[in-house]
């Protein structure tokens, strides 16, 4: 995450603070494998809230009225038709000569642009700042980073608390695995 040394100090003072945690915020790894099997492991003192919890949890939601899975590998393939759909769940109407300038905004590559005015304080939250926060925007970060072990052990993780619809879902989005409402599982 590249936070700033300032916000490190803040995370530990709540952490410190608070009596049902009693202890500074995690740091992560610099190295990405060890930071990867630390992730997957999520022991008690690893960065970040467990990732598979908080996935199960939309995934049991995801029937809700309310809820709307959005995936970012659906964002990248087809910006405007998950804005569109994004619009609609919402209830949303946009002015048909409004649509073209909103997705342009949207695109990772306008954020990046545009990040130091999106997020005129990141700097204070972020090594780099906005610059930082808008990275590179890409999937498959980690080819060539993990090793076919690692995969290996994410895999056996997924299996053992995924049911197979959320699997592909996280995997590949609503293109892989379909509307998530629809999944039996």
């Amino acid at each position: 995450m590249a936070y700033t040394p300032e916000i490190l100090a803040r995370f530990d003072r709540v952490g410190l603070d608070d009596p049902a945690i009693g202890r500074p915020h995690p740091r992560a790894p610099a190295d990405p494998r060890a930071f990867f099997r630390e992730w997957l492991a999520h022991g008690p003192d690893s960065p970040g809230p467990d990732f598979f919890a908080f996935e199960e949890s939309w995934w049991e939601g995801r029937r809700s009225p309310d809820i709307l899975l959005v995936h970012y590998a659906d964002l990248k393939a087809d910006l405007d038709g998950e804005m569109r759909r994004i619009a609609d769940f919402l209830g949303i109407s946009i002015p048909g000569d409004l649509w073209p300038a909103l997705v342009g905004a949207a695109d990772f590559e306008a954020m990046k642009r545009d990040g130091k005015r999106l997020l005129p304080n990141a700097d204070r939250a972020h090594e780099g700042g906005a610059d930082r926060f808008f990275f590179k925007g890409t999937n498959d970060r980690w080819r060539g980073v993990l090793t076919e072990d690692d995969l290996a052990l994410y895999e056996v993780k997924v299996r053992e608390r995924f049911p197979p619809g959320l699997a592909t879902w996280v995997d590949g989005g609503r293109r892989a695995a379909g509307d998530p409402r629809d999944i039996p599982d």
